[in-house]
């Protein structure tokens, strides 16, 4: 694994792109301050210099067909919250906001945008792009629910042995997809740790409808299930749907 560290980039993302042709798998670029960092849905990622980790790592699943590419967000989603579990352990309830946010309890601490290029059927080269809340103690972006580490455990925490932490995370899940067993296994800790996974829930779709649901399943294809309370099964594609915080 090659860590890659620059003091300020535009995203870690972009700058991995541009050398991940020449690059080995699990190179890791880590930066203290971007400035156009990106999170899902085309938001922007607040980070404080210094004080939290942004960083993106390279993945060449070769053995992930371009129809399942949604196994390797499941991996990377558990692979981070199963680390953040052992740091917070009964602080605070990690779980996965489908598709890959990591919340504790109510609160999101980290966002995951994962760009895939493919190759035919195939999946030529993954790009992970993590930013996680470390030791921030104020936020000023207006995001609805934010917090960090440093709230949740009361003190620092050394980014660079967390990053160390994550990142064997994420290549021994991604590695372990290759198994099918051992996929399986990942596919059902993804499910058990989905936030807002009991009970009925306030959901809206694009033109303002909400409704109550609850999470019936997540397909392999990465479409989520609710169950209205009508009883009906509806089925969202990512940004079909929200959830009401």
């Amino acid at each position: 694994m090659k860590f890659i560290s620059v003091p300020e980039l535009a995203s870690t993302n972009t700058y991995l792109a541009s050398i991940a042709d020449k690059s080995e798998p699990y190179t890791v670029v880590v930066a203290d301050r971007q400035t156009a960092g990106r999170g899902q849905r085309g938001n922007s990622w607040e980070a404080e210099p210094g004080k939290n980790l942004t960083f993106s790592v390279l993945l060449k699943p070769e053995h992930v067909k371009a129809a399942d590419q949604f196994i390797i967000s499941q991996a990377v989603s558990v692979a981070i919250a199963v680390t953040l579990s052992k740091r917070i352990r009964y602080a605070g309830e990690v779980a996965v906001k489908w598709p890959n946010d990591i919340y504790v309890d109510n609160q999101k601490i980290c966002g995951i945008l994962i760009e895939n290029s493919l190759m035919g059927d195939k999946i030529s080269r993954s790009i992970v792009g993590v930013g996680l809340n470390v030791n921030q103690k104020v936020f000023t972006s207006g995001a609805p629910n934010p917090v960090s580490l440093i709230h949740i455990i009361g003190e620092p925490t050394d980014r660079f042995a967390l990053l160390k932490d994550l990142c064997v995370a994420i290549e021994r899940h991604v590695e372990a997809i290759a198994n099918p067993e051992k996929r399986e296994e990942i596919v059902e800790m993804y499910k058990s740790i989905l936030w807002r996974s009991d009970g009925m829930h306030k959901y809206a779709i694009p033109g303002g409808e909400t409704f109550m649901a609850a999470i019936e399943d997540i397909s392999p294809a990465g479409y989520l299930f609710l169950r209205d309370d009508k009883g009906e099964i509806r089925k969202f594609a990512f940004k079909e749907v929200q959830y009401i915080l």
